[in-house]
């Protein structure tokens, strides 16, 4: 039997799957929930799914993780995922063995390393399940290990990873470079407050993966405490997730009512 044929096939109750474990549903407008639903069954019918140790995927796993997936990209298209060609699903954190530089120069060390996720160019998006099916249904925690790695994803685009996806113009480029590059100095100094997690001050990669994650999860904070953070993140991704707090929650909604919390982080 063909690959093609072994493809999965979205739930037929893919939307109550949707209603009931992924939060942001409740605040996306008709529009907006067609166009996840478009990216939903591409996602789960065009993807390859793995699941690792013997561990059997879902309707609902493949559901919620497409649908976080989807989220990022409801503004741009599904060829910003084309370098996607498997989704791996582990039970939870996974445990790796790693090689990293040691504290003295020229010398290397090996340890193991525990993963939420990992995303690797012209490789799979690696997720763990449990941490992925929590943060759907608590976005309040600030993170997400589904956008986080989907977001390198996007970064990976240009092919170069260095937290700086495809903009259309020099200009924007220049603007983004500025406004996260300051961003991420305040975050490695101590200034840059609680709303970002302090891994994203390991690198600029990073940092636009943690930035994006407190972009769709706490919006309204990131626009009133960094405004041109949001801004630029906002005009990359074409979405206003702060004005779908307000529209569900009134003028005065707080970031609280939109969805931080600290976990181990996904590489």
């Amino acid at each position: 039997m063909s690959w093609f044929r072994r493809r999965a096939a979205l739930a037929e109750d893919w939307e109550q799957i949707v209603e009931r474990a992924v939060a942001h549903w409740a605040y996306l407008d008709d529009d907006e929930r067609d166009a996840l639903a478009g990216h939903i069954e591409a996602l789960v019918t065009t993807k390859r799914w793995e699941a690792a140790n013997g561990f059997e995927l879902t309707d609902e796993i493949r559901t919620v993780i497409s649908a976080q997936a989807g989220l990022l990209i409801l503004g741009l298209d599904l060829d910003h995922y084309a370098d996607v060609g498997a989704i791996i699903v582990h039970p939870s954190t996974m445990r790796f063995r790693r090689t990293s530089q040691g504290s003295i120069a020229g010398t290397v060390v090996d340890g193991d390393v525990d993963l939420l996720g990992e995303a690797s160019y012209q490789g799979p998006v690696v997720i763990a399940w449990d941490s992925a099916r929590h943060s759907a249904r608590h976005p309040e925690r600030g993170h997400d290990v589904v956008l986080h790695e989907f977001a390198h994803k996007l970064d990976m685009l240009d092919h170069v990873v260095d937290g700086t996806p495809p903009l259309p113009d020099a200009a924007a480029r220049q603007r983004w470079v500025d406004v996260c590059s300051h961003e991420l100095h305040l975050l490695r100094t101590g200034q840059g407050g609680p709303l970002l997690d302090p891994y994203g001050a390991a690198d600029p990669a990073e940092f636009f993966a943690v930035a994006t994650e407190v972009f769709f999860n706490r919006p309204v904070d990131v626009q009133a405490h960094k405004p041109e953070l949001y801004a630029v993140l906002g005009a990359f991704y074409r979405q206003d997730p702060a004005e779908r707090v307000r529209r569900r929650h009134g003028a005065t909604a707080t970031g609280a009512e939109a969805g931080a919390g600290a976990d181990e982080r996904p590489s």
